[in-house]
């Protein structure tokens, strides 16, 4: 979604700076976009306050910010199986993350911070208790910072179901047909894709009088 969302920006001639964990993923992302004067690569682990404090001290003066990092591979199965290390590992990133993006980008950006929250939120699965506390947590965190960071507008696009490459380790060798049985149950009729997404965080990005708002593009998941 992060990768949808440099590629339109990119394309509408802004200049994007993308950060991640893994040396490998920003390659890759640099592969796909395209080397340029207007993509800037860095790396920085969100759930690190060095990294975090680092990267925006090496950023200067931003007009918005957008987080889409999440790991969610320890946050699912049953409670009981749970433990604290790995429920705190989708904290660190999902929320804590976000909150020290918040705290280091404050003063440096100039419009709007978005976050990505997620259906887990609102309709939450079994064995899911983890992800759905983060999502909520999250969605706390953004209307707090609506106040204390305003004129600076924050939001979260909340997406539902989407086709990206998650689905390859959840689903394996079913994912066209889990994806397609989810499909049956939205009443959108369909999967969401990358550019679903990518079309939210602009509408957040660009509208001047949005925040502290929660925006759903999920096909209507979290009616049914």
């Amino acid at each position: 979604m992060g990768l949808a969302l440099a590629r339109r920006l990119l394309a509408a001639g802004e200049e994007v700076t993308i950060a991640a964990r893994s040396r490998s993923g920003l390659d890759a992302a640099a592969t796909d976009l395209g080397e340029g004067d207007r993509l800037h690569l860095r790396q920085a682990d969100i759930a690190d306050e060095s990294s975090v404090a680092a990267l925006f001290a090496g950023l200067g003066v931003l007009d918005h910010v957008v987080v889409t990092a999440a790991d969610m591979t320890r946050g699912y199965g049953p409670i009981r199986d749970q433990t604290l290390d790995g429920a705190r590992s989708v904290v660190d990133v999902k929320v804590l993350g976000p909150w020290l993006v918040a705290k280091y980008a404050a003063g440096q950006v100039t419009g709007s911070l978005t976050v990505t929250s997620g259906i887990a939120a609102y309709r939450p699965a079994t064995g899911g208790a983890v992800v759905a506390m983060a999502n909520a947590a999250l969605e706390g965190l953004v209307r707090a910072l609506a106040l204390e960071l305003a004129p600076v507008r924050v939001n979260a696009v909340s997406p539902g179901w989407i086709d990206t490459p998650i689905w390859d380790d959840f689903a394996g060798d079913a994912k066209t047909e889990r994806l397609q049985a989810m499909a049956a149950r939205l009443p959108a009729g369909r999967i969401g894709h990358p550019d679903d997404i990518a079309a939210a965080f602009s509408a957040v990005m660009t509208n001047e009088f949005l925040t502290g708002t929660v925006l759903h593009v999920d096909g209507g998941h979290h009616l049914v």
